[in-house]
């Protein structure tokens, strides 16, 4: 059960995209209930990750370290937008760097030879 359970990449790609979701309502109009809610995403996000990470990583040691930097540094920059957000602050450049990132961890990620073959 253990090794069809994590051994795919389904369950965290459902929970980045869930966490994702959450994340553009959050910035659109700011609750606390959703920035909780996107928090425990991101948890779960790491988790999956990092289960992913250790079993598959003797592929491609330095491009899956890339991906899961490139990761850990867009949830930071998404969590930094929120809390901005919530002290009134401008968000819009952390927004965009948060964006770029995130544009670069997805393409890292279906980059791997787990990931969906969108590039090749």
């Amino acid at each position: 059960m253990e090794s069809l359970f994590f051994n795919s990449t389904h369950l965290h790609i459902t929970t980045w995209v869930i966490a994702i979701i959450l994340f553009f309502i959050a910035v659109s109009k700011y609750s606390t209930g959703a920035h909780m809610a996107l928090r425990l995403f991101y948890i779960l996000v790491l988790i999956t990750g990092l289960l992913l990470f250790i079993r598959h990583h003797g592929i491609n040691d330095m491009l899956y370290g890339m991906k899961m930097l490139a990761g850990i540094l867009t949830i930071g920059l998404m969590e930094m937008v929120l809390v901005r957000k919530k002290k009134g602050k401008d968000t819009s450049k952390v927004l965009i760097g948060a964006i770029v990132l995130l544009i670069v961890t997805l393409y890292l990620g279906f980059k791997l030879p787990m990931g969906l073959n969108f590039f090749a």
